[in-house]
């Protein structure tokens, strides 16, 4: 490993120490260390710190790093499989915020960490990703690693939305909104909206209503060769969709979203000890009965 690059929320408070030290680890390897340029005021550099780390605009950090290393929570990591993108470049997650369940580490035995970096002692998972865009518009596709989302806005009344599946109707909603969510988000928004926990080593496409007015309506599980079209129909209001609860963009009524899997994928590092299932069992209490005083 030659290069890496680093991303961080600025607002976490150890987060200053820990890329000063990750920039001394650096020098002692001979690797080059580039940082996003929203980093500068925090860094408090111009152009260099020692002689090989530089300040790099955030779109440029993938083709200059082997690795990306992204320091803070949830949010912070799913801003840098946005900014990895189609270059699939390999993520390091650090946790230094709450839940962290994306995270792979936190800053304890730092060092060591990147060590078993330099060393490969690693595993590859590659993650699926959803791409959306909203249909008749010259736009780019947007990609999401967590969920796709659809909802009424600011305001207190539902919206109406129509289902498709290669073109094919599959229901109705009338709902505070939609959450089209991948595996790895299975545990993140869907979750909280009454959807299914998908191991991230399975492809699939999860759809689930954010407070249905109906009893008939449950998540559901699609293929991830599903091509989905949501139509959605808000009155004189406007709707919103959000990728990755972090890009919004407002729809008019009428407006089609499409939905379906991207041909890239997000490639989190993993170490040997690490498993979905004690992710679950230690940061989301899965499977643990209620304690009672004694």
């Amino acid at each position: 490993m030659k290069s890496i690059g680093i991303i961080a929320n600025p607002k976490k408070p150890k987060v200053k120490k820990i890329i000063e030290q990750m920039i001394l680890w650096a020098e002692k390897n001979k690797i080059d260390c580039y940082l996003s340029d929203e980093l500068k005021d925090l860094v408090g550099i111009d152009q260099e710190i020692g002689k090989k780390e530089k300040l790099l605009p955030l779109s440029s950090l993938p083709d200059k790093s082997e690795v990306l290393i992204s320091l803070g929570g949830d949010g912070t990591m799913l801003k840098t499989a946005r900014t990895a993108g189609e270059k699939c470049n390999p993520i390091l997650g650090i946790n230094l915020g709450s839940l962290g369940f994306i995270t792979e580490t936190t800053t304890n035995d730092l060092e060591k960490t990147l060590n078993r970096l330099l060393k490969k002692e690693f595993q590859l998972e590659k993650r699926m990703v959803l791409k959306a865009k909203i249909d008749l518009m010259d736009q780019p596709y947007v990609f999401a690693l967590n969920d796709v989302v659809l909802d009424k806005g600011g305001v207190a009344r539902l919206i109406q939305m129509h289902l498709y599946d290669k073109d094919e109707f599959v229901c109705s909603y009338s709902a505070d909104g939609l959450i089209i969510s991948t595996p790895t988000g299975s545990t993140a928004y869907s979750l909280a909206s009454g959807g299914p926990i998908i191991n991230p080593k399975i492809n699939a496409i999860i759809v689930a209503p954010i407070c249905p007015h109906t009893l008939a309506s449950r998540p559901i599980i699609f293929s991830e060769k599903g091509n989905l079209k949501i139509v959605v129909e808000c009155d004189q209001r406007d709707a919103l969709l959000t990728i990755d609860g972090q890009i919004a963009k407002t729809l008019k009524s009428g407006t089609s979203v499409l939905v379906s899997k991207a041909e890239h994928t997000v490639n989190l590092i993993k170490f040997p000890e690490s498993s979905f299932y004690s992710v679950l069992r230690k940061k989301l209490h899965w499977g643990a009965r209620p304690r009672t005083e004694e």
